[in-house]
């Protein structure tokens, strides 16, 4: 008997927990789960939020045998180009869990083979698609190829892999803009606002 899941593109993947809703114990409640396995992970969130977003969702796949090993923050605001509402996904997670490339829609468990070719189709002396600041630290993302309702980068923070999946595709456009990722495991701002439970991460859309 084990407690992972079962893909049938990936074989065993972690389960993923979603709370069914959020709210500043919420989110504490889901930081002490993922401290509480040999290796502490981060919850990337953005602070500031941008003008209009709130938080909506907060999930990590994981069990009691293997701890926490991916973590999932959800916001949703305005569209940057005015197009109405907009949904951004943020994931860490360690190798070989294969969240990040649900949520982007790719197969497999690894983005790594989808961030070689973007590297080489994008060229070698060529800039990252978005730079954001990560744990205080400059990021470069990646824009790695996806369905077409949505659009996801990938980088890599803190020595896990980082993904930004965002609906609409035009939502990714925000990346472009100045934002600041706080892993939220070090302190959750009080001014946090929150919203309503976000469709994409409870799979709903």
């Amino acid at each position: 008997m084990h407690s992972n899941w079962r893909c049938d593109n990936c074989g065993d993947v972690p389960p993923f927990h979603v709370a069914e809703h959020i709210s500043a114990e919420i989110v504490g409640t889901v930081l002490r789960e993922s401290s509480s396995g040999p290796e502490r992970m981060p919850l990337w969130g953005p602070w500031p939020l941008p003008p209009g977003w709130t938080v909506t969702g907060v999930g990590w796949a994981g069990d009691d045998r293997s701890g926490v090993r991916a973590t999932a923050l959800a916001c949703s605001g305005p569209e940057p180009l005015g197009g109405g509402p907009a949904d951004l996904v943020f994931i860490a997670e360690q190798p070989g869990v294969g969240l990040g490339n649900r949520f982007a829609g790719i197969p497999g468990i690894d983005p790594g083979y989808l961030l070689s070719e973007t590297l080489s189709d994008h060229g070698a002396g060529s800039g990252p698609h978005a730079k954001i600041k990560v744990g205080g630290h400059p990021t470069p993302l990646w824009c790695v190829k996806s369905p077409e309702d949505r659009s996801a980068y990938v980088s890599e923070a803190k020595g896990m892999w980082l993904y930004a999946v965002a609906w609409p595709a035009s939502a990714g456009y925000l990346l472009a803009e100045h934002v600041v990722l706080d892993d939220l495991s070090e302190g959750v701002p009080p001014e946090l606002v929150f919203g309503a439970p976000s469709p994409y991460l409870h799979g709903r859309v």
